[in-house]
């Protein structure tokens, strides 16, 4: 990879490492929220959901304009966005006396940002490559930006909250200016040959693609989702168990929480490195991830003691972290250039639904039997396991299509 594509895949990775802290660190903050606002722990997780439902909601329109637009006409407004949406909080929980509203359409901004952002990143890494193997290394980037953002973040957050509880909403504007920023003058879009399809026939694009691939693309969306669930429910579960029973708050809380978030992070990297374009080795690191998460889940249903949780959580952030490269590479090389941005972007909305329900169904859960909560969480990846062999079947030539 050349230094100026390698200058432009660090700048298209500070989107979804920007997104990400925008998200994770409120994680660690969120029980000291729930004490200053004087609030439940479900409207606390709404922090969390309400970020993740919009996006839902907006990401398919920004993957339809960036086919139409341009991804950086799309991306930089909605940076701006974001860094509005995150003022706004800061400024409600520093200003106002009963801010929970205003915190919230702050978040709800936020949302909208990230959804207009951060999923056009994985389209335009296709964009600046024309060989897979260079595709599969930048992906493979920006996922690992993407997990290590997850592993700074609750340190940083609960670092920043050690000053004053809503400094980490006034520190996002400043991630998002410097993206901008590095977007602006590093990323070089080369111009699009195809002209792009209208809404009607982008609409049944979209309904062929899932009438021809749909036996495997709608399994790689439930996974990913899946997995953004369980990353968040998990870690929301572990922050309020650790401030509420062991009594672990601020930097010592947030080095607790960057533990298992490591271990993502490593091997999302390692994964993106050694599955190239191999799509038989995409489908059996998915199938070892989500068999190492299985385990580490149902270890977790037998015992509340706090090592057990920890060494479970990192068994699974192993685990996820082989299958989330898998599954975006599935997404990006398994679709056709003209139909990528809009269907990876469908697929990062899945991922925001995992995302936003996992804080407040754990948080629902807290007071619930600890064994069924997560024995029955454990089945359920064991079912996306299962689904997985089943249904996803790829040719065994490394430059396959799909059969």
């Amino acid at each position: 990879m050349q230094q100026k594509s390698m200058w432009g895949i660090i700048s298209i990775s500070s989107i979804p490492l920007v997104m990400t802290l925008g998200n994770s660190m409120l994680i660690p903050v969120l029980p000291t929220i729930e004490k200053e606002l004087g609030i439940s722990s479900v409207q606390v997780s709404l922090l969390i959901t309400v970020y993740s439902v919009v996006a839902i909601l907006c990401i398919p329109i920004a993957g339809y304009l960036s086919d139409h637009v341009g991804r950086k006409q799309v991306i930089i407004p909605s940076l701006f966005l974001a860094a509005l949406g995150g003022a706004l909080a800061g400024i409600a929980a520093w200003k106002i006396d009963s801010p929970y509203m205003w915190i919230l359409v702050g978040r709800l901004l936020q949302g909208i940002g990230a959804a207009w952002a951060a999923p056009i990143a994985f389209p335009l890494v296709g964009d600046l490559f024309t060989t897979e193997k260079e595709v599969s290394a930048g992906l493979g980037l920006v996922e690992t930006s993407n997990t290590f953002g997850k592993v700074v973040s609750p340190i940083l957050g609960a670092f920043l909250a050690t000053f004053v509880w809503f400094l980490p909403f006034f520190s996002f504007p400043l991630f998002c200016f410097i993206s901008i920023g590095m977007l602006l003058f590093l990323v070089k879009v080369p111009e699009r040959q195809d002209k792009p399809k209208k809404f009607k026939a982008f609409i049944q694009t979209i309904k062929e693609t899932f009438k021809r691939e749909g036996r495997w693309l709608f399994i790689v969306f439930f996974i990913g989702g899946l997995c953004m669930y369980l990353i968040f429910g998990l870690l929301f579960y572990l922050s309020t168990s650790l401030e509420k029973e062991y009594g672990i708050h601020d930097m010592k809380k947030g080095l607790v929480l960057a533990f298992p978030l490591a271990a993502l992070c490593f091997s999302s990297y390692l994964t993106g490195k050694l599955i190239g374009q191999d799509k038989m080795l995409m489908k059996w690191y998915t199938v070892g991830g989500l068999a190492i998460v299985s385990l580490s889940i149902l270890w977790i249903s037998f015992s509340n003691d706090i090592y057990v949780l920890l060494t479970a959580l990192f068994a699974a952030g192993l685990g996820i972290g082989a299958a989330l490269p898998s599954l975006d590479a599935f997404v990006t090389e398994g679709i056709k250039q003209e139909q990528r941005g809009s269907i990876t972007s469908l697929y990062s909305s899945m991922r925001f639904v995992g995302v936003a329900l996992g804080p407040p169904v754990f948080a629902a859960l807290m007071n619930a039997n600890h064994f069924i909560t997560f024995f029955l969480h454990a089945i359920l990846c064991c079912f996306a396991l299962v689904l997985t062999l089943i249904m996803i079947k790829p040719e065994k030539t490394i430059k396959s299509t799909w059969s």
